[in-house]
């Protein structure tokens, strides 16, 4: 039987290994999450506590990415996700033991997710260069559509399943599964055979320190990227802290646990209905569609600080969820098409560090700042802040008017974008 052709990668099987390790991964990191954040709430009650545990993962997370980027260019890609996938079974499984055994102190959680975070700092820069290794540049768009709607698809009914898990077998046997799905992937990697990416003799091979300088001159040369990631910062962090860290605290008091889930559920929705929407859209000024796009989130965020009832909640998490896709695949393009490839996974690490630097501040802060202020009003007005500080990247011309430049583009093609903590 003839593949359709949309499916035409898994002829490779080299790119078919792939594939079938980043879904398997996928599975467990988009239940995992939830079950962790209920896990913390359980020992600690507190929002404070929370966001102790998150930026103890998103901290090592910043500090490493830029080392992270050099290796991906120097290792084999493919063996740099097979030892971070093995390495995150590890400790994704040690948290679960702990939550098992019910042991679990913040305090060890946190150490543990800190050590998940320094393997993701690997593992996020070597997924940016993969799929054009095992994929031939004709099928790179399939290819890459593929991925985005089975990592959506997932999403989708990943909070779902692990609020069914939390309230039914407990945190820590969600936890376990997200641990064996690293091991499953890990052993699914082995099988992607790739040379190292800079094929060089030691003598011919540049310092680390002068990839990282050569990496700084091209992020600080593209005004379009360092202007978006200057706004992500701030964007990342009212996001983390409003949505991730108090949002399932006044959730759990408000629409309960398992409705938190079915709005999230309801974000990853929209995330896959609008990848299969951009398959044929083409966006004439991706960056311009994208920061419109992201304004989005704000809706959700609002709504829950404001009244948080569910079927709201979800109609507007839908709607955000479309919106981060726009941004999602637009970002994509726009690196893409103008950003040289030799220099794309240390170029990715600089917008990463951008990114995520501030992400831990919001985790830590807007949980002291809710006692102070109160959480509802507190997410308010961190909402309309997101929307002006979204709105005003647009004030930038090389924002605004960054072309497509390929007259037939091709908006899946790229790896994930640095605009939230990595999933797998």
């Amino acid at each position: 039987m003839k593949l359709p052709d949309s499916l035409t990668p898994l002829r490779d099987s080299q790119f078919a290994w792939y594939y079938a390790g980043r879904s398997i991964s996928t599975v467990g990191s988009v239940i995992a999450p939830v079950a962790l954040v209920f896990a913390v709430l359980d020992i600690s009650d507190s929002a404070t506590a929370l966001g102790i545990v998150l930026a103890a993962e998103s901290i090592p997370l910043v500090v490493f990415l830029l080392v992270g980027g050099v290796i991906a260019d120097r290792m084999s890609r493919s063996l740099v996700m097979q030892l971070s996938h093995l390495m995150s079974a590890a400790t994704q499984g040690a948290v679960a033991t702990l939550l098992l055994t019910g042991v679990a102190e913040i305090w060890m959680i946190a150490v543990l997710v800190g050590l998940h975070g320094t393997v993701l700092a690997f593992t996020f820069p070597a997924m940016q260069g993969i799929v054009p290794q095992v994929v031939p540049k004709t099928h790179i768009q399939q290819a890459n559509a593929m991925l985005a709607f089975s990592r959506n698809g997932l999403a989708m009914i990943g909070p779902a399943i692990g609020t069914l898990l939390v309230v039914t077998v407990g945190s820590g046997w969600a936890v376990l599964l997200d641990a064996c799905t690293w091991l499953v992937a890990a052993a699914f990697m082995a099988r992607v055979k790739l040379p190292a990416a800079l094929a060089k003799s030691p003598i011919e091979a540049p310092s680390m320190w002068s990839d990282l300088r050569d990496g700084w001159s091209a992020f600080t040369s593209l005004t379009w990227v360092w202007v978006v990631v200057v706004a992500f910062t701030f964007l990342n962090a009212i996001h983390a802290g409003a949505w991730f860290t108090l949002g399932p605290v006044i959730a759990r008091d408000t629409i309960g646990i398992k409705p938190w889930g079915w709005v999230l559920g309801a974000e990853a929705a929209g995330l896959l209905l609008m990848t299969l929407v951009m398959m044929r859209w083409r966006l004439r000024y991706p960056v311009r569609a994208g920061m419109i796009g992201i304004t989005a989130l704000a809706a959700p965020i609002f709504v829950l600080g404001l009244h948080p009832t569910v079927l709201p909640l979800m109609a507007l998490a839908f709607v955000a969820g479309c919106g981060t896709e726009v941004f999602s695949i637009g970002w994509q393009t726009a690196y893409h098409q103008h950003v040289p490839n030799e220099l794309l996974s240390r170029v990715a690490s600089y917008d990463a560090l951008g990114s995520f630097a501030a992400i831990p501040i919001g985790q830590l802060a807007f949980g002291p700042l809710a006692g102070v202020f109160g959480a509802r009003d507190l997410l308010v007005v961190a909402a309309c802040a997101y929307v002006l500080i979204a709105l005003v990247t647009l004030l930038s011309k090389s924002v605004r008017n960054l072309p497509a430049s390929d007259p037939h583009p091709d908006p899946t093609t790229g790896a994930e974008p640095p605009t939230g903590i990595p999933a797998s």
